[in-house]
């Protein structure tokens, strides 16, 4: 759905948690020639319009840059958003995530978006065998930038229902790191064909929704009901006009409730719930109702 006046908060709300679960729409004109703090500043306040705003980090950080930082592949700050690489199918620790675009690419970086329920129909008809792995638990490592977290690995489902609400939760990433470590769990052979397959869905042009971001242009997803994505991309030269998106990641006060297994990664799994995020260094989880 798209939107170029000043939307209705509490209609875009309830489209993303009942509807198509994205929403794009245009920043104000006047932010064009505003500048970096003060786009910022008005974005982060219409986020709060409609649900919490959540650390992403472990500084605390509630609004992040996106943008190719060239940390280098074993650099500990290195997460995909920061690099110009393809970055596979996968949903963010939070309700719903925002992006506001202040520069796009000088070439790629399309955004791509799937339905995960779709995705979920058209593997539980195609491979029901490896359907059952993907509403079964998988091992999630702890993210390396999540410092506060005491746990090394979670366990949680990628396809579940509670209360006969759906959500998919996936980022292959952690997963495999998982895998890949001798203290956590390790996959089956079912559970990795489970993930390829998935993997191999999601790849599906006639089921991906697809765009570019222009300067100006707004994006809120639904993380529990769809997975998204952007291309490889390659940049301008000049410093002042290579690719920038602000990101914000939200706790929605008319958010699903989920099953219990999201508890240790998400902090709170009933419906309005606080919950989500990175939390951070020094401080305590907050798991209280919002406002709606």
């Amino acid at each position: 759905m798209n939107g170029h006046s000043k939307p209705d908060t509490k209609k875009l709300a309830d489209e993303l948690e009942n509807a198509s679960g994205m929403y794009r729409l245009s920043a104000p004109k006047s932010l064009a020639t505003a500048g970096f703090e003060k786009n910022s500043a008005w974005f982060l306040e219409f986020c709060r319009s409609l649900g919490t705003p959540l650390s992403q980090s472990a500084k605390g950080e509630l609004i992040l840059s996106i943008r190719n930082e060239s940390f280098g592949k074993n650099d500990p700050r290195t997460r995909g958003p920061n690099t110009n690489r393809k970055l596979s199918f996968h949903t963010d620790r939070c309700d719903v995530i925002a992006f506001l675009c202040l520069n796009p690419a000088k070439s790629g970086g399309e955004n791509q978006v799937v339905q995960s329920s779709t995705v979920e129909r058209t593997i539980r008809k195609e491979r029901p065998d490896l359907h059952a792995h993907l509403a079964g638990n998988y091992p999630y490592k702890r993210h390396v930038i999540d410092r506060a977290n005491p746990s090394p690995y979670c366990m949680q489902p990628i396809f579940s229902w509670q209360d006969s609400h759906f959500a998919c939760s996936y980022l292959r990433v952690l997963i495999d790191r998982a895998d890949a470590d001798p203290d956590c769990p390790n996959l089956s052979s079912p559970q990795r064909e489970a993930l390829d397959f998935l993997d191999e869905v999601c790849e599906r042009e006639e089921l991906q929704t697809r765009f570019t971001l222009r300067a100006g242009d707004m994006l809120f997803l639904n993380n529990w009901t769809t997975l998204h994505r952007r291309t490889a991309f390659e940049d301008f030269i000049e410093s002042d006009k290579r690719r920038h998106l602000l990101r914000v990641w939200l706790s929605m006060p008319n958010s699903r409730p989920l099953v219990e297994d999201f508890q240790a990664n998400f902090g709170a799994v009933e419906a309005g719930a606080l919950r989500g995020g990175i939390h951070p260094v020094g401080s305590h989880r907050q798991t209280s109702k919002q406002k709606r």
